[in-house]
C-alpha cells in the first residue's frame, strides 16, 4: 500500500462516485477503478458497495476512512514541519560559547533575538573552551559556537568574525600598574610581571599574540598560572596572582578588586568575536541563526556608544 492509494480511496469516499473522483484527481476512471480493486484485494475486504448511481462505503470502508484521514493529516503536518525546517523556522540548534564570548552583550542578544523571532527553533546552549567548541562543531556535536580567536581551523569549518573589541590589561587593584588608570599601558611596563593566562591548548590566540609581542620586544614575563575559563582568569587577577589580558566586555567583573587599562596604540591586540560553523550546513535553522548573527553584528557596529 502506498500513500497515493489512500489518497485515491479518500477521493472516491468523499465523491461517492469513481468517475467524479477520477476527474478530481486528474486521472482516468479505469486506472482509478483498478487501484481501488487492488487496494481491496490487498486488505482482503470490499471497501465500497457499487451501484448505478455511484458507490457507498462498506463498514470496512468507513473504518479505513477514519484511519486514512488521520494518516493523511499526519503526512500533511509532517510535510509542513519539514518545509518550516527548510525555511529555517523550526528545528533543534546546539550552540556553544566560551565564557569570554558570553561576556560580550552581543552573544546573549543573538540568543534572545533568535528565541523571539524563531520560537519554534529549540536552542540548546553550553559553555566550553575554544578548542573543544571547534572540535564539537567539526564532529557535529554542536551546530555552531561563539569564541574569540580560533585555536585551530579544521577543513570544512567557517569562522565568521562578527565583531572586534579592544583588549585590556587586567591588574590587581593594589598593583603598581593600577595607579595610572587612564594612561595607556606601554608593553615594556610588563617587564618581569607574572601573567595569568587562559590555558593555551584551549584558547591560545589572544594570549599567544601577547606572548609573541613580548618576545619580539624582549619583554620578559613569567606565566604564573594557566586556566581553562576567562572568569577563572579574572578571579585569579582579583586574588593578586598576576596580570592578564581580557576583552573589554569583561571589564565589569570584580570592579572592586581589578583595574582595567588600555594598551597604547602600537600594541595591536584586538579581541574578535567569532562564530564557527560547518561550511556545508548553512541551511535550515542554522542558516537562520547565522543570518541573524550577521544582521545583528552589522547593527551593533553602527549602534551609538
Amino acid at each position: 500500500m502506498e500513500l497515493r492509494h489512500l489518497r485515491y480511496f479518500l477521493a472516491v469516499a468523499e465523491s461517492g462516485h469513481i468517475t467524479r473522483a477520477a476527474e478530481r484527481l486528474g486521472i482516468q476512471q479505469p486506472p482509478l477503478s483498478l487501484q481501488i480493486r487492488a487496494l481491496e484485494t490487498e486488505l482482503g475486504t470490499a471497501l465500497f458497495h457499487r451501484h448505478a448511481k455511484g458507490v457507498d462505503l462498506t463498514d470496512a470502508g468507513r473504518e479505513l476512512r477514519g484511519e486514512a484521514e488521520r494518516l493523511m493529516a499526519d503526512f500533511t503536518a509532517m510535510t509542513g514541519r519539514m518545509q518550516a525546517f527548510a525555511r529555517g523556522e523550526r528545528g533543534q540548534l546546539q550552540v556553544g560559547f566560551t565564557s569570554s564570548a558570553a561576556a560580550h552583550a552581543f552573544t546573549p542578544e543573538v540568543l534572545r533575538t533568535c528565541r523571539k523571532e524563531h520560537p519554534d527553533i529549540l536552542l540548546s546552549v553550553s559553555e566550553n573552551n575554544a578548542a573543544e567548541i571547534t572540535e564539537a562543531v567539526a564532529e557535529r556535536r554542536l551546530h555552531c559556537g561563539f569564541l574569540r580567536v580560533p585555536v585551530a581551523q579544521p577543513e570544512g569549518l567557517i569562522f565568521d568574525v562578527l565583531l572586534q573589541e579592544e583588549s585590556l590589561l587586567a591588574i590587581p587593584v593594589d598593583h603598581r600598574l593600577a595607579k595610572e588608570r587612564q594612561a595607556p599601558v606601554q608593553l615594556d611596563e610588563l617587564q618581569g610581571e607574572r601573567l595569568v593566562l587562559v590555558r593555551r591548548p584551549g584558547a591560545p590566540g589572544l594570549y599567544a599574540n601577547l606572548l609573541a609581542l613580548c618576545a619580539r620586544s624582549n619583554v620578559q614575563v613569567e606565566i604564573a598560572a594557566e586556566v581553562e575559563r576567562m572568569m577563572t582568569n579574572v578571579n585569579l587577577v582579583a586574588a593578586g596572582v598576576g596580570l592578564s589580558i581580557v576583552p573589554a566586555s569583561v571589564r565589569g567583573s570584580h570592579q572592586d578588586a581589578v583595574v582595567y587599562r588600555s594598551f597604547e596604540a602600537s600594541v595591536n591586540l584586538s579581541a574578535p568575536l567569532t562564530l564557527v560553523h560547518r561550511a556545508q550546513d548553512g541551511d535550515g535553522p542554522l542558516g537562520s541563526f547565522i543570518a541573524l548573527a550577521k544582521r545583528l553584528s552589522l547593527q551593533h557596529r553602527v549602534r551609538p556608544r
